[in-house]
């Protein structure tokens, strides 16, 4: 069983309307605000990459689970489950009748109790599946001794019905990983940009160049606050160095033209399979320029419908 905390990739999580929505992270779901995606289809499609990526868009995910379980386990992350979670897809492997059959009564039961319950489906062709079990050398777990083709055959009759129940069906046969990921991340949040988590944070460039950043951005030409004995003591999170910064001769050109140039970068990316993007923004000592800068930028790309998270890593460090 694995959890996914996701802060930046873009899972939206159903939020309570009520006087105290400001606590509502910290109660479990109520079933009808609670989302269920049922992962399945042809041993050797993908079922565990796909895992891997809805894991990555914020879903709680529980491998190789019985069908019986779903429903206490639902039942469970609806009254003291874990804090805030919100989405739980389950991969299952429907390998018997009796397995079909109890996931056919756990689904009408989840519908029962109004839980939203989706069905992704993988799917490949008998000759690709064949070359990928030949590959890793494992028999399928309907092969039974028989030929691999028997193994597949019983189990794409055995899954036919899910199949055509299933909310999306994505046949793996030409894929890559990284192009199974993009299609999932379409499916389940759309396409282009809005794919893609984003960090901003601000450093000092007298601290050292971060390692971990996609993008390193230097804005030492713009005016210094630090040698404004007003704007001094304070930082780029307070409107007075704002202000000071953003009207700064260069701040704004620099901007439009870095958010452009962003947005384009980041389009790339989802096509990719690239859903985390850092960014860093340095001045000399991350204090002033560095954070008004980040901060801006972040309220740019807010507004074309990212998900963009910041933070400052100077910002507990003494001036001097």
């Amino acid at each position: 069983m694995s959890q996914a905390e996701h802060g930046a990739v873009g899972a939206a999580e159903n939020t309570h309307q009520s006087g105290t929505d400001d606590q509502s992270g910290d109660r479990p779901a109520p079933a009808n605000e609670f989302e269920v995606l049922l992962i399945t289809g042809m041993s050797g499609a993908g079922r565990s990459h796909a895992a891997d990526c809805v894991e990555d868009m914020g879903w709680y995910v529980v491998d190789n689970l019985p069908p019986k379980l779903l429903v206490p386990l639902v039942d469970m992350m609806t009254t003291s489950g874990p804090k805030g979670v919100h989405q739980l897809a389950a991969v299952i492997d429907v390998r018997s009748r009796s397995y079909f059959d109890d996931l056919a009564a756990v689904l009408s039961h989840l519908d029962d109790l109004g839980v939203k319950t989706r069905i992704l489906f993988l799917d490949a062709s008998n000759d690709v599946l064949i070359k990928r079990y030949e590959s890793v050398r494992r028999p399928h777990p309907l092969q039974h001794g028989n030929r691999l083709i028997d193994g597949i055959l019983e189990e794409r009759s055995l899954l036919a019905n899910l199949k055509e129940r299933a909310d999306m069906v994505i046949d793996t046969s030409k894929l890559s990983i990284h192009q199974l990921s993009t299609k999932l991340y379409e499916a389940m949040l759309g396409s282009g940009p809005t794919t893609v988590a984003v960090h901003i944070f601000s450093f000092g460039f007298k601290y050292g160049v971060p390692m971990d950043a996609d993008f390193v951005a230097d804005v030492r030409f713009l005016p210094n606050p630090f040698w404004v004995p007003a704007l001094r003591e304070l930082n780029g999170q307070d409107k007075p160095v704002s202000d000071y910064v953003l009207s700064s001769p260069g701040a704004k050109d620099f901007l439009d033209s870095y958010e452009k140039a962003i947005l384009v970068a980041l389009d790339g990316y989802s096509q990719e399979d690239k859903h985390f993007v850092t960014i860093a923004i340095g001045c000399t000592g991350g204090q002033h320029r560095s954070v008004a800068m980040s901060e801006e930028l972040a309220k740019r790309l807010r507004s074309h419908g990212l998900s963009v998270t910041v933070s400052a890593r100077e910002l507990h460090r003494n001036r001097g």
